[in-house]
């Protein structure tokens, strides 16, 4: 029988739902992890510029900066909750046995999250109710606040993927538990600054990608070159970074889960001289069709010689490693993820160039069209690079020694289906909630400079700021949200 299938059969009935749920919820939540992690520093960055320079402008993106931050992390709290009862109600056996060993990175998390709510309020409070340099430094903890959180969901997956801390008593269950190896594993380092500078570089092509498409639609003005200029910067110096840390993580895969590493190479049989797959599809009997093959390349890539040994699937018995199903997955993500970087990186290199050269933006409408994709495309890669390590692991929950299928839940396949379902329609009805308050609130923006650039003493979204006294809208001019011709500054409201 197909190893595919077989493994199927053996599997337990709340396999397939459990683990489709948890990767729905879990990709749904990531969409707005990049925002969360980064998007208070980029904030900041534009914060503090406009305080350095006096720049109305600058403090004026930084505030309305600040409400976006504000919504998604509204969001992210909820799908972040669910994703927490998940592991507990899904995966009892993984909770059970081995909470006393890694659910400490969760305790982090959920601290983290508290004061990142507490911080993200004053912050956005203390717009026009606090003077200027203590709303800045009142906010700037908010960054180390989500890099906190990341440090607890990171400390989390890296013990997953490379259990340390503990022992195994005579019937296997961990004792002796030594909290800071259980955090500070071997993949602890490398999995956290990918993640992070991934989540910078992300939510700068996502934020910058917001003022291209105004870019292309003929909006030039100080306020959309500085509200594209400051992100993407942020995201092309981390660009090369990215390069070099992935290059990092992926040499830890290949030294600590050589096993994964396979999958994500799918390579089938043990071997030097080992050929890279550009794309491609692992079958059972260990062939790959189509796809791309250079030879010698994985060796090198893998050791940086092509007399490196390569681990292959097929070094473990088939119940220990992904089938070629999985395989292949692990494979389209990793490869899909090294491809959106490397265009990402030729981007970067234009932006740069022309930056050295002339001193000025890009003028050519490609650029702008490519910056207008890069934020989704960002968002792209980092699903992939959580399907690379999620998959790649299989069919182990805790690397060696606990399989997904001995973790899962008792709970009839049946309820977790209809669980599932119930799940999606909640989450569409979320996003598109977040969706529509975030079109409203750039409705209310333009609305709202539209109305303060009207008549010769209004002052224009460039000249107001969030210091200064609230400038109103002169009788006559063009009605502001409320109708009545009274609407207030661009800055008196996010």
């Amino acid at each position: 029988m197909h190893d595919t299938v077989q493994l199927l059969a053996d599997a337990p009935a709340q396999l397939l739902p459990a683990r489709s749920l948890m990767a729905f919820t879990l990709a749904s939540h990531i969409i707005l992890v990049p925002l969360g992690v980064a998007l208070p520093l980029i904030t900041l960055i534009m914060h503090g510029y406009g305080l350095r320079r006096g720049d109305a402008t600058a403090l004026l993106l930084a505030r309305r900066w600040s409400a976006v931050m504000a919504v998604q992390f509204a969001i992210g709290v909820v799908t972040g909750t669910v994703l927490s009862f998940e592991f507990g109600l899904l995966w009892p056996g993984l909770m059970g046995r081995w909470g006393d060993v890694f659910g400490i990175g969760f305790g982090v998390e959920a601290w983290a999250f508290f004061l990142e709510a507490v911080l993200i309020a004053i912050y956005l409070y203390g717009w026009r109710r606090l003077p200027a340099r203590t709303h800045f430094l009142l906010g700037l903890p908010l960054p180390a606040a989500a890099l906190l959180g990341a440090f607890g969901i990171l400390a989390a997956n890296s013990w997953m993927n490379t259990p340390r801390g503990f022992t195994l008593d005579a019937v296997g269950n961990p004792v002796d538990v030594r909290i800071w190896k259980a955090i500070f594993t071997p993949m602890f380092g490398p999995q956290y600054w990918h993640f992070v500078v991934a989540m910078l570089l992300t939510a700068g092509y996502v934020v910058a990608g917001v003022y291209a498409v105004g870019w292309l639609r003929g909006r030039r003005d100080r306020y959309h070159r500085l509200g594209f200029t400051i992100p993407f910067t942020v995201a092309a110096v981390f660009t090369p970074v990215q390069f070099v840390l992935g290059d990092s993580i992926a040499r830890q895969v290949f030294q600590k889960q050589p096993v994964k590493f396979a999958a994500m190479e799918i390579v089938w049989k043990t071997d030097t001289h080992v050929p890279e797959y550009l794309f491609g599809r692992l079958h059972p009997d260990g062939t790959v069709s189509g796809g791309i093959k250079v030879p010698q390349l994985d060796s090198i890539l893998a050791g940086f010689s092509p007399d490196t040994r390569v681990t292959g699937l097929t070094s473990v018995p088939a119940d220990q490693r992904p089938n070629p199903t999985q395989a292949t997955i692990a494979h389209w993500a990793f490869d899909i993820m090294v491809g959106i970087g490397s265009l990402l990186a030729l981007l970067a290199l234009w932006y740069g160039l022309v930056w050295l050269r002339r001193r000025r933006l890009p003028a050519s409408p490609w650029f702008y069209r490519g910056a207008a994709v890069a934020g989704v495309a960002s968002v792209v890669a980092v699903e992939c690079g959580w399907i690379t390590t999620e998959v790649g692991r299989q069919p182990w929950i805790v690397y060696e020694n606990m399989r997904v299928a001995e973790a899962v839940t008792s709970t009839r396949s049946t309820s977790l289906w209809i669980m599932f379902g119930l799940v999606v329609v909640v989450y569409v009805f979320i996003f598109a909630s977040f969706l529509a308050v975030l079109l409203r609130m750039r409705t209310h923006w333009r609305l709202s400079d539209e109305a303060g650039g009207t008549g010769a003493s209004a002052r224009t979204p460039e000249t107001d700021t969030p210091y200064g006294p609230r400038s109103t809208i002169p009788a006559g001019s063009a009605a502001g949200p409320g109708g009545d011709g009274t609407a207030t500054s661009p800055g008196e409201r996010p």
